[in-house]
């Protein structure tokens, strides 16, 4: 999106343009066929969701139409992975493609290796830790916890006086593909009335499509998988700057 006068303004396609994505499972069609695409343009041309649906439906709440409404449809389907998966910010990634992201970004360590290794911040590990269970030799249970991220972050210990920047610890745990975001839902008043903007949903992509799933790349390198990715983007844009590659992807 560009900025002009302090106001957003998506790039993206003329509603009449035959080319243009015109519904959610169309998008979600797409992202299956490139593999792994942002929300939001970026200095990769064409790669992203916002350059191939119309530009003039955004912020509408038609969700029939406009793609900020899609996003909570797509994660809530689950036929592909929704978070900030891309330079922090908003994109999908096919489940073909999840498992490479996943060793890559993982670095092949799981969460509790990574944080038994002083690789993970304790307040990490407390979000970790209230969304997934343990068994009885103590080893991680990916149940179907779900938790609204508001609740995530008061739960949690999170907030004025307390533990700082949720934001920034659950945005960097997508990141590295260990949490994704597999809905939005209202919060709920005393009186059982749904209030204010819909909130997202966090939980680890080994709740929704399983442990060997998205470990199933872990027979290679971590570079093996970046090497993949970055070789997708240049396949499908050859004009792509490679530092906007390494912006978007990660350095390895």
């Amino acid at each position: 999106m560009i900025v002009e006068d302090g106001v957003w303004i998506p790039r993206g396609l003329s509603r009449n343009d035959p080319e243009r994505i015109r519904t959610w499972q169309q998008l979600t069609d797409y992202v299956e066929e490139v593999g792994f695409l942002p929300l939001f343009a970026n200095g990769v041309r064409g790669f992203s969701a916002e350059e191939h649906v119309a530009s003039g439906y955004w912020w509408t709440g038609d969700r029939d139409n406009d793609p900020w409404e899609w996003r909570e449809i797509i994660a809530a389907e689950k036929r592909v992975a929704y978070g900030k998966f891309f330079d922090r910010k908003a994109g999908f990634i096919s489940l073909s493609w999840l498992p490479y992201f996943a060793n890559f970004r993982r670095d092949g360590y799981d969460f509790d290796s990574r944080y038994e290794d002083g690789l993970a911040d304790r307040r990490e590990k407390k979000i970790m830790d209230m969304l997934t269970g343990r068994d009885k030799d103590g080893d991680t249970v990916f149940s179907d916890i779900r938790i609204l991220s508001t609740d995530l972050k008061k739960q949690g210990g999170f907030g004025k006086g307390h533990e700082k920047n949720f934001p920034g610890i659950t945005t960097g745990l997508q990141m590295q593909t260990y949490l994704v975001i597999t809905g939005f839902e209202r919060r709920v008043n005393k009186r059982g009335e749904e209030f204010g903007m819909p909130v997202s949903i966090l939980q680890p992509p080994e709740t929704v499509w399983g442990y060997e799933t998205v470990t199933s790349a872990y027979g290679e390198t971590p570079a093996e998988s970046r090497s993949r990715i970055v070789n997708r983007i240049r396949e499908r844009y050859p004009d792509a700057p490679e530092g906007e590659i390494r912006k978007l992807i990660g350095k390895g």
